[in-house]
């Protein structure tokens, strides 16, 4: 009779990492841009708005495509072949995940924020998330 082993509960593949932080990135990002592109709706939307989004696009891809290859390196160059599924972020990652989700929930339901504020910069954000999950799963695919 084998011995049950709660540790293999948890652990998965190194790779699979890539997959994970994929999905997660990707779903959160499709999240937020949604969110933004209701708040589109409720507006009248000009030019500024759409540049503005491309500007927040800019920005925050730039930071998370940065993290994203950062995490990608250190899940890859990992001695161990077998990781706890939630290693793919390190402790910053999940404060500052924390940190942006608490504010971004907070801000919404104060209602202090306009809807084209949540429309430009949700929507540039979601979409730099979105595109920093699929830079995972590339990843993923690469190495396999």
């Amino acid at each position: 009779m084998q011995k049950f082993n709660i540790k293999k509960l948890y652990m998965v593949p190194k790779k699979n990492l890539l997959t994970i932080a994929g999905l997660v990135w990707s779903m959160a990002g499709f999240n937020v841009l949604r969110l933004g592109l209701i708040s589109y709706g409720k507006i009248s939307i000009n030019f500024l708005w759409p540049f503005l989004s491309i500007c927040t696009f800019a920005a925050f891809g730039f930071m998370f495509l940065t993290m994203a290859k950062k995490h990608t390196k250190r899940i890859l160059n990992s001695k161990d072949d077998f990781k706890p599924f939630w290693t793919f972020f390190d402790l910053k990652s999940y404060l500052v995940m924390i940190f942006m989700m608490a504010s971004g929930i907070g801000l919404r339901a104060s209602n202090l924020l306009s809807h084209s504020f949540i429309g430009f910069s949700y929507s540039g954000l979601g979409s730099a998330l979105s595109l920093s999950g699929l830079y995972f799963l590339r990843r993923r695919i690469k190495n396999e």
